[in-house]
């Protein structure tokens, strides 16, 4: 069977590293923009009213990168188990599955685009497929999660310096730019491996470069760079 993205995600993921590891936990906001060819709209009539869809994704920037078995980061990255047991993207056929909030349907010069929260796709991630979430289906009755049955702890976010907010076009997009950040830095990105506290980290995240260090449980901002600037 041969398939073809339907759509790509569009959101502020510039780099792997600061995505969260599962989907459904973050604020930050993605837009499902659809190939030309699927942009019309009897594509997703009735879409709205579904809250939550599943999407069927792919792991674009782990190719050809199989392996039986991995280190989970909820283990501490120490223990091995089989790959078919995690969600690691080191699968032989790369294929990723989230669930996300669908928030908004809106018009834009890319056609209808789907607007939902809580995705852990890199930026231009090629979707293959959307699902809506049903529920009575979807919803089990006695699940078990055995390593993961609980959600990562949250660490506190703090800022050192902010953005220029002459980078956004109002007030409004500023603030949803460091609530969405805040939201996506909160799980903590590091490898659970990784303890010096003096080590400076940085994602990229929309149009900057963000600088961090993380000190007792907490994350501090230390500087942002215009990519631009960075040419």
């Amino acid at each position: 069977m041969e398939i073809k993205p339907i759509a790509r995600i569009r959101n502020n993921y510039n780099s792997k590293f600061g995505i969260p590891r599962q989907s459904g936990l973050t604020r930050v906001l993605s837009e499902i923009v659809f190939e030309r060819e699927y942009r019309d709209v009897n594509y997703i009539k009735g879409i709205e009213g579904f809250s939550h869809l599943w999407l069927i994704w792919n792991f674009s920037e782990s190719k050809d990168k199989t392996s039986p078995s991995v280190r989970p980061p909820r283990l501490g990255g120490n223990e091995k188990i089989g790959v078919f047991a995690t969600r690691s993207p080191f699968r032989p056929n790369g294929l990723g599955l989230s669930l996300v909030e669908l928030r908004e349907i809106k018009e834009t010069s890319d056609g209808t685009v789907l607007v939902v929260s809580g995705a852990d796709l890199l930026n231009g991630t090629p979707i293959y497929d959307v699902k809506p979430y049903v529920e009575y289906a979807d919803k089990p009755e006695r699940p078990a999660s055995s390593y993961a049955s609980a959600p990562p702890k949250k660490i506190i976010v703090a800022f050192e310096c902010y953005p220029d907010k002459g980078f956004f076009t109002d007030e409004k997009e500023y603030d949803s730019y460091l609530d969405q950040l805040v939201s996506a830095l909160s799980y903590d990105p590091r490898p659970a491996y990784h303890t010096d506290e003096d080590r400076i980290y940085g994602t990229t995240f929309g149009d900057f470069d963000v600088k961090f260090k993380i000190k007792e449980g907490t994350l501090t901002i230390i500087d942002f760079i215009r990519l631009s600037a960075m040419d």
